[in-house]
């Protein structure tokens, strides 16, 4: 448990210097005075000020923050407000484009630290009556070689794959039971009936093996770039199954570091690899247009490029941000309680 809460403290404290960084940096160069840079909030643990900037480490490791001065307030010379509204996206957009660069980082090293990959062949159960396997002639029996190209080295390839790809048509090569291979064209399901998946389709695997493997930099860098990519993708398609009546499966702080001890029984690479994943969701979350977050506040700035300058007040704007400040902590613990809970009970996050 100790172990547990130290990794994903590390975890925490390197993808919020990240976020902050950019704004930091971004800000710093664009004549933006920073009042605090801070990791975790307050109360302060210890300090330091160098130039116009107060440096701090505070005790709850929960976040962290990038203090500028006059975010809302034009009139204060050296203030964010102050500043063009090309100057102010870049500031603010600048922490999730921190964090979608840093996966790109741990994904090369991931790829390139030897680690345990599961070989096997995939096979198909069952295939569910009238759902797009069996329209295309998928059968009991059949091994799935090939997805859009891809050479399927286990089931998880072939979940990764097939969400990578809801609503568009994918081509299957299968070897038939009588050893024959068949192409198929399929159209995964955006919202298919409970219990059968975007295909339609029950896969185990056989004759597994598990194998060492690595990446060269040169190939771990451009998969890295993929990987990054197709993940944007798969949260866009998770995020409309959402609007199709699928149900949203979250996590708190604490489901989250619960994860992360089941992630890191797994190896360095595979930790790399989770890291990577919540850095990617933390800069869409925050891209989010939502008081409180980055997003909330480009929402401002880009109703004052719509009103021709215009800005709404500054009393007003801040008092927004507060409010959704004040929900997202509300439904963070939410959150946290119903983690409490389930941990109570004995289930997990995982499948």
């Amino acid at each position: 448990m100790l172990l547990t809460i130290v990794i994903f403290i590390a975890i925490l404290v390197l993808l919020i210097l990240a976020h902050e960084l950019g704004h930091f940096m971004t800000a710093k160069l664009s004549g933006v005075k920073v009042e605090e840079f801070g990791i975790g909030f307050p109360p302060r643990l210890l300090s330091f000020k160098r130039g116009d900037t107060v440096y701090s480490l505070n005790a709850v490791p929960l976040g962290g923050f990038t203090k500028l001065l006059g975010e809302e307030d034009p009139t204060l010379r050296g203030s964010l407000a102050s500043k063009s509204i090309a100057t102010r996206v870049l500031v603010l957009s600048a922490g999730s484009l921190m964090n979608i660069l840093l996966p790109i980082v741990l994904f090369s090293a991931a790829f390139m630290i030897p680690h345990d990959m599961l070989l096997e062949k995939v096979q198909i159960e069952e295939v569910a009556p009238g759902s797009p396997a069996q329209s295309a002639g998928i059968e009991p029996g059949d091994t799935i070689l090939e997805i859009n190209g891809h050479p399927i080295k286990n089931r998880g390839d072939i979940g990764y794959l097939i969400h990578l790809n809801l609503g568009s048509e994918v081509n299957i090569l299968l070897e038939k039971t009588d050893f024959s291979s068949k192409e198929v064209n399929v159209k995964p399901r955006w919202n298919p009936p409970e219990g059968q998946g975007a295909i339609g389709i029950v896969i185990t695997g056989v004759d597994s093996t598990v194998i060492r493997e690595s990446y060269p930099f040169w190939k771990a860098i451009p998969s890295s770039i993929t990987h990054c990519w197709e993940i944007l993708v798969l949260f866009r398609n998770e995020i409309v199954t959402w609007f199709l009546g699928a149900t949203p499966q979250l996590a708190g702080p604490i489901g989250i570091a619960e994860l992360t001890g089941e992630v890191a029984k797994a190896g360095f690479s595979a930790l790399l690899e989770f890291t990577a994943l919540i850095s990617i969701n933390l800069a869409i979350i925050n891209l989010f247009p939502f008081p409180g977050l980055d997003g909330g506040r480009l929402v401002f700035v880009a109703l004052e490029w719509v009103r021709r300058g215009k800005r709404i007040s500054p009393q007003k704007e801040g008092l927004v941000h507060l409010i959704g400040f004040i929900v997202l902590i509300t439904v963070i613990v939410v959150v946290s309680y119903y983690d409490i809970i389930r941990i109570i009970q004995g289930e997990s996050l995982l499948p």
